[in-house]
């Protein structure tokens, strides 16, 4: 399996609990009820960043994640390319994100503990 994480940040306009309460509250149900979703995502988890300092290192550069298991990198873009996602998803999450400050990844993962 992959793992395509997306490090979120915020519209400036918003504040944190704006930000997440439309994450979690509009976004998401509308992220799942895409048939090319329910198609290719076998996990979906929110991250909201908590507001902690923490000793030795900077503060976080982004306000959440959203972390995606794909079986595969082809279901990423295909998900990622789908004309209901461009048209439903997209404008959505400029509701709510900085698109052009968001980072991404994907990786294989390997458990430690």
């Amino acid at each position: 399996m992959v793992k395509f994480t997306i490090l979120l940040k915020k519209r400036q306009d918003l504040t944190q609990e704006e930000f997440v309460r439309h994450h979690k509250n509009e976004h998401a149900p509308l992220f799942k009820s895409l048939p090319e979703v329910q198609q290719y995502v076998r996990k979906y988890v929110q991250g909201h960043t908590q507001p902690v300092a923490l000793p030795g290192m900077p503060p976080s550069a982004y306000d959440g994640t959203t972390e995606l298991w794909f079986d595969d990198i082809e279901a990423i873009g295909k998900l990622f390319t789908a004309p209901r996602y461009m048209e439903i998803i997209r404008p959505d999450e400029e509701k709510f994100l900085d698109l052009r400050g968001c980072g991404f990844l994907v990786c294989t993962e390997n458990q430690v503990i």
